[in-house]
């Protein structure tokens, strides 16, 4: 529910309650996230809150939308695993703009750069790679 009496802003408290729908999978991968028309019925809020809630989830990388296009929960994604070796070196971190370009990832989704120990460089999206420790 939305407490209006809470120092919490609107748009956040919207924002978490569509988190954990994503989160307990009542609004699954894929699936469409209501209209702001239907956010704003039912939680008797305006377009600025439910826009920024929106927004919000968008920058946490948990929805995605397009000019004219539903805003989806985003897809569950099959991730490429990565092996790592003894010597092997990872930070996270964000990218550039032309390491986004080149990637093809969205603003706002972190990189997992790793730096083998022969200093080979890999330079990989977050969302879609998968870190596993040789044995």
């Amino acid at each position: 529910m939305i407490d209006r009496s809470s120092d919490r802003p609107l748009y956040q408290q919207l924002a978490d309650l569509l988190r954990e729908q994503i989160k307990t999978g009542k609004l699954a991968p894929g699936a469409f996230v209501p209209s702001e028309s239907s956010l704003m019925q039912e939680y008797a809020l305006g377009r600025p809150a439910v826009r920024n809630a929106v927004s919000v989830l968008r920058q946490e990388g948990l929805v995605v939308s397009a000019r004219g296009a539903r805003t989806q929960v985003r897809p569950a994604l099959e991730r490429d695993i990565v092996e790592l070796r003894a010597g092997d070196e990872v930070i996270g971190r964000m990218p550039t703009d032309p390491e986004r370009r080149d990637l093809g990832i969205d603003p706002g989704e972190p990189i997992l750069e790793v730096t083998r120990a022969d200093g080979q460089t890999l330079i990989l999206p977050a969302g879609t790679h998968h870190l596993r420790v040789s044995r």
